[in-house]
């Protein structure tokens, strides 16, 4: 899953740059024009320019260099996160139901049973639930044992790949202060060549720097919310998973008390 993911990342970063390309060789003759649009032409939606075509003056005017690696980061960042919240989402199983079944089957069949009802449910719980079963011989202490440190496995698991998304987050925004820094340095070069502090030649340079520090926080704020709702969703499964082999454990001691 990750592979394919990282896959359409590739793909996307191609197409946009592709797209890049022939925008950029039509600039001598949009530009001009494109440049007189003003931000209150952009937020009142006007018909004449349609909002694909703002995006892409907005990137060309921002610096394709500094533009295209904070688009990086985003595409790279969303399929790092869809991959997260896909991986999250069928981890997600009725563990009220398992746990009915398993101690079903324990009373029906014993350990076996309950083991082969765990390994064909999929989820953290029923993997952990497969762990603990696998180490009924060696005593309930031990069962406990191993439900924690298999807990603390699928835990690792369902981080996988977080850190690199706030990496992503964390990124975005200093490339497009970077991008506002360059800018401010071209604006006072231009500055110094015209010998005079016109508002054309300073207006033009900052306009420059600012789009890219539009970017980049853009770009973080929606790494962010995807990132905030990734760590729900394990803060919910982690949850899941501790209630789950509580009961389990409670499970086992009554079944080793009629044994």
């Amino acid at each position: 899953m990750k592979k394919f993911f990282i896959f359409l990342a590739v793909a996307g970063v191609m197409a946009f740059t592709a797209n890049t390309a022939s925008a950029q060789d039509a600039a001598t003759e949009k530009v001009a024009a494109s440049t007189e649009m003003s931000a209150a032409d952009l937020l009142s939606g006007n018909d004449e320019v349609p909002l694909h075509q703002a995006l892409k003056t907005k990137f060309i005017e921002g610096g394709a260099g500094f533009m295209s690696l904070i688009i990086i980061c985003l595409i790279i960042g969303l399929a790092l996160s869809i991959e997260r919240i896909l991986y999250l989402t069928f981890s997600k199983s009725n563990s009220k139901k398992l746990i009915a079944e398993v101690e079903k089957a324990l009373q029906n069949g014993g350990i076996e049973a309950a083991k082969n009802v765990c390994r064909n449910t999929r989820g953290p719980v029923a993997s952990i639930f497969y762990q603990g079963l696998l180490r009924y011989d060696q005593g309930v202490d031990v069962v406990e044992k191993s439900v924690v440190s298999y807990g603390s496995v699928q835990m690792s698991e369902m981080e996988n790949g977080l850190s690199w998304i706030s990496l992503f987050i964390a990124i975005a925004p200093s490339l497009g202060f970077l991008g506002t820094v360059i800018g401010m340095i071209n604006a006072f070069d231009a500055i110094q060549a015209a010998g005079d502090i016109s508002p054309n030649v300073v207006a033009g340079g900052m306009k420059v720097a600012l789009i890219t520090t539009v970017g980049g926080l853009i770009v973080a704020m929606i790494l962010q919310v995807f990132y905030n709702y990734i760590l729900a969703k394990i803060d919910g499964l982690t949850i899941d998973m501790e209630d789950s082999s509580i009961c389990l454990i409670d499970i086992l001691t009554k079944y080793n008390g009629k044994k």
